[in-house]
């Protein structure tokens, strides 16, 4: 007899043996059912599923029942290994299922070995870390199944080795790579290419769209089923894919590779040694000039308004095409200086776009990375490219997360991607927000880009920090912010601090975790996808409202693109957006069914300003009180709290 997806889920079902404490919850049957209509329909759905309802298991059991190729990506790498290595192998074994499944990552997460040798004989790494791990990474070699170095311990996350030992699809010396047969990325390409279910996260997702406009042909072959999970974040990946970009890094590698690959020649160093040298010296003068001219990020035409950059930017174009003759000579030597010399043109043709007129359906903008310049060419609506894509491949799309409404409408969603044509659903958290959560909105809070702000701030939650003994995330929309508060309560708090930035994300939710009575501070990155579950984390506090910052180049492009078409820039961008980012945040709280909390949000504009009350009526339903000694009673009744 053929079960249904629902039927698997509820009482009587395999799950119950798979897993201790499973029961069944009727939001997550409600998903999975209307996940298995829409594969079976070959619709879209959009839905909003709460926190606990167990998305996962409500989209993994309609796709293993429906044997067909399926791609299932999710926000982050971190929560791609999850999926796989903790929950697909739930799902097979309750189903007994024999479908074949596969991880796939950037290329960027893999060792390259050809590039390994390559930096093995360079001998010119950037630093005395950088050479223990690259002794590390050869004594791992042989010990590695997949060469996945993002969930090794050999190489830190922001070690300069990384761009030295793995590839980009620019460098990448395909077919002609001598060490193509034991190529981890093509070895995992190959696995993905025979599997059912393949698990990929967003940015490759949008990565190979970009790449194939004709269609998912080089790294994410064809599917019947896409499963979009962390939704919310499609968006913006998408808009980030869809870009182009010109960057100094790209540049400063393709000068080290080209001296590389020339030296391989006879004769080759001495030909490109001159040209190299004198990019690599308009570059730096480039970097020194933007260091002292320009702000974090801006505009196109706020470069080109600085002469000095305007000049500098001049020099680096012809700097580079100066490059092109002393390479030619070598071309068809070795596969590298071909690489390279196809790398040239592409950023060559880089700098003739932006020689041309900006359209008016994209925006040009730069930001800078450390001494590093990015310049983007960003499309100001994503939502055609998207729905071409959808409308070439005859498949199923579920795009699903437990914050993509707005008080219950999805416009703003839809719109971003083109969905008009989806189903949408809204299933509310099966938690028990009204009894175990509070939400503290603090009186007499001075307006949030005042100078006193966060003083201010930390006056009124310190006793709250103290009655819940620590156990709190507080959450910042500005590293600036989150410094100063750093520095207010190193000395004057009787509780470890942890702050976004002293430690590797996951190695400072650990730490966190571990301690018992912690306080950590974080930023946009620990607003979604972190997950403290139990009685580690009893109170999330939130300094203000996450609109997004009204000077950001692209926002202010797609609000006057919106203000042109008769929108409202507010209502329909910054509104929707800082919405579903406060849900974000405030998801911190509740992980759990016996999970109990505060949390508390600090920005007098929910009380002042008419548009408060959208967020608030988009929050989960809890208690609300102004008085912090409800908050004080709240945890004092919390048998937990010692």
């Amino acid at each position: 007899m053929q079960h249904t997806s629902t039927q698997l889920l509820d009482s009587g079902g395999p799950f119950e043996k798979e897993l201790p404490g499973f029961a069944p919850r009727q939001e997550q049957l409600q998903l999975a059912e209307a996940i298995e209509a829409a594969i079976s329909s070959g619709g879209s759905l959009v839905a909003e599923a709460g926190t606990g309802i167990g998305k996962t298991l409500s989209y993994l059991v309609p796709v293993f029942r429906a044997r067909v190729r399926s791609i299932v990506s999710t926000g982050t790498k971190t929560l791609q290994d999850q999926l796989y290595f903790r929950d697909l192998p739930v799902v097979t074994r309750a189903l007994g299922s024999t479908l074949k499944t596969a991880l796939l990552k950037g290329r960027a997460n893999y060792l390259c070995l050809y590039r390994l040798e390559q930096a093995r004989k360079d001998g010119r790494l950037p630093s005395r870390d950088a050479v223990v791990e690259l002794e590390q990474i050869r004594q791992w070699v042989p010990v590695t199944d997949d060469g996945d170095l993002s969930i090794s311990s050999v190489i830190r996350e922001a070690s300069d080795l990384w761009p030295l030992v793995t590839s980009t699809a620019e460098n990448c010396l395909g077919t002609d790579c001598p060490d193509l047969e034991d190529c981890f990325v093509f070895r995992a390409r190959r696995e993905a290419q025979d599997a059912d279910v393949v698990v990929v996260n967003h940015h490759l997702l949008f990565a190979d769209m970009a790449i194939k406009h004709g269609g998912f042909g080089e790294v994410l072959p064809g599917a019947s089923v896409f499963v979009v999970d962390e939704a919310h974040q499609a968006p913006d990946t998408a808009s980030q894919f869809f870009s182009t970009s010109l960057t100094t890094r790209q540049i400063a590698d393709l000068c080290g590779d080209v001296l590389a690959e020339a030296a391989a020649s006879s004769g080759g160093l001495a030909s490109v040694r001159d040209e190299v040298a004198h990019c690599r010296q308009v570059l730096k003068e480039l970097q020194a000039i933007c260091d002292e001219t320009l702000a974090d990020r801006g505009t196109w035409q706020d470069m080109l308004n600085l002469p000095e950059v305007r000049n500098a930017l001049q020099s680096l174009d012809v700097a580079v095409a100066e490059l092109r003759p002393a390479l030619e000579p070598l071309q068809g030597t070795n596969r590298g200086i071909d690489t390279c010399i196809q790398r040239l043109a592409d950023i060559q043709t880089q700098f003739d776009h932006l020689d041309k007129p900006v359209p008016e359906s994209e925006i040009r903008w730069y930001e800078r990375r450390g001494r590093g310049i990015a310049i983007h060419t960003t499309p100001l609506d994503v939502s055609g490219m998207f729905s071409s894509f959808r409308e070439q491949l005859d498949a199923t799309w579920v795009f699903t997360s437990a914050t993509l409404s707005v008080n219950g409408c999805f416009d703003h969603y839809v719109r971003q991607l083109g969905l008009q044509d989806a189903e949408t659903l809204v299933l509310n958290s099966p938690f028990d927000y009204e009894n175990n959560a509070l939400l503290w909105l603090p009186k007499s809070l001075p307006e949030p880009n005042t100078h006193c702000f966060v003083p201010e701030l930390l006056k009124q939650v310190r006793p709250v920090l103290e009655a819940s003994c620590g156990r709190a995330f507080m959450l910042f929309t500005s590293h600036r912010a989150l410094k100063e508060a750093a520095e207010l309560l190193a000395d004057t708090i009787d509780h470890p601090l942890f702050v976004q930035g002293e430690m590797p994300r996951s190695m400072l939710l650990d730490a966190f975790r571990k301690s018992g009575d912690g306080i950590l501070l974080g930023s946009a990155s620990f607003w979604g996808g972190v997950d403290v579950m139990g009685d580690a984390l009893s109170l999330v506090i939130i300094d203000k409202l996450p609109f997004a910052p009204p000077n950001d180049p692209v926002i202010v492009a797609r609000s006057n693109q919106l203000r042109q078409q008769g929108g409202n820039p507010f209502m329909d961008l910054f509104l929707p957006q800082a919405v579903i980012g406060l849900k974000q945040g405030a998801g911190r709280l509740i992980r759990d069914v016996n999970d109990r909390g505060v949390l508390v949000i600090c920005d007098s504009r929910l009380s002042t300003r008419g548009y408060g009350s959208i967020f608030l009526e988009s929050l989960p339903p809890m208690q609300q009180t102004l008085d912090r000694d409800h908050v004080l009673e709240f945890f004092g009744n919390d048998t937990r709290v010692s």
